[in-house]
């Protein structure tokens, strides 16, 4: 089903994607740092979609179905790292800081950081050209947020 959306993130000069594909890819990543723990939690999903009806500001049944879609192609998705690889080609670099906070505002949902969450989100943040210093001050940023 997702064959084509991932043959184009693997493409040897990838193109920007589109609009949806982006969001599709986007959202599959904060899928896939939610399941990293082996806890796919409800405030997990919540948040999930949560994020994608603000940032691309979709009614509740757009962004639930976008969110069961990113679920299925996270389940397809390669690894981690060739995925997160691929998006950052893909995906301008300010978008991506965006991205490692809504990854964030995920690992925090349930008041857990646990350590998987932890080492696949600095992991992604890293392949995403986010340092360290930054994704601890977008970290900082969503935990006041959330308060």
């Amino acid at each position: 089903m997702f064959k084509d959306l991932i043959s184009r993130l693997f493409d040897q000069t990838p193109q920007p994607l589109a609009e949806t594909d982006a969001r599709l890819a986007l959202t599959a990543l904060l899928v896939r740092i939610a399941r990293s723990d082996g806890d796919y939690a409800a405030e997990e999903i919540d948040q999930i979609t949560k994020i994608i009806t603000t940032r691309y500001d979709l009614d509740a049944s757009a962004a639930d179905a976008l969110r069961r879609e990113a679920e299925m192609l996270e389940a397809e998705a390669p690894d981690t790292v060739r995925f997160t690889r691929a998006i950052k080609e893909a995906v301008p670099h300010d978008e991506r800081a965006a991205v490692v906070e809504a990854l964030w505002e995920i690992v925090l949902a349930d008041g857990v950081r646990e350590r998987e969450e932890n080492a696949l989100l600095r992991l992604t943040a890293d392949l995403l050209g986010i340092n360290d210093r930054d994704s601890n001050i977008l970290r900082r940023r969503v935990e006041a947020r959330m308060g």
